[in-house]
C-alpha cells in the first residue's frame, strides 16, 4: 500500500481545510486508515481512525466536533475535514494504513504504512 497525502497549506485561523490521502496497491480499500499529526518538537499525535467500511470512526476527544474523517473506497481515498482552524493546529499531517479488518487504534505502531505528510500552517 502506498499513501499520498495532500491538501495542506497556509490558511487563516477560523477557516476550514480538507486533507486527502490517496492509496494505491494491494488491499488499499480494505485497510483501516487514520490521521496523525506532528508539530515541531512534539510527538506524533493520533487524530482519527476510520475502519475499512467507513462504518466505524473514532477521534481523539479534544478534536471531536472540529475534525471529520471519511473515506471513498471507490477512489481508495480517505479525507480529514478540519473546521475552525487554530494556530495550534499547525503541524505536519500524516495518513496511515493498518492491514487489519478490525480497528487499529491510536498507537502509531499499529499502522503498517505511512504517507509522506502534508504541512498545515495556520496563521492567526
Amino acid at each position: 500500500v502506498q499513501l499520498q497525502a495532500s491538501g495542506g497549506g497556509l490558511v487563516q485561523a477560523g477557516e476550514s481545510l480538507r486533507l486527502s490521502c490517496a492509496a494505491s496497491g494491494r488491499l488499499a480499500s480494505t485497510s483501516s486508515r487514520a490521521w496523525f499529526r506532528q508539530a515541531p518538537g512534539k510527538q506524533r499525535e493520533f487524530l482519527a481512525e476510520i475502519d475499512w467500511s467507513g462504518g466505524y470512526t473514532t477521534y481523539i476527544d479534544s478534536m471531536k466536533g472540529r475534525f471529520t474523517i471519511s473515506r471513498d473506497n471507490a477512489k481508495s481515498t480517505v479525507y480529514l475535514q478540519i473546521s475552525s482552524l487554530k494556530a495550534e493546529d499547525t503541524a505536519v499531517y500524516y495518513c496511515a494504513a493498518a492491514l487489519t479488518t478490525s480497528r487499529a487504534g491510536s498507537d502509531p505502531g499499529e499502522y503498517d504504512y505511512w504517507g509522506q505528510g502534508t504541512q498545515v500552517t495556520v496563521s492567526s
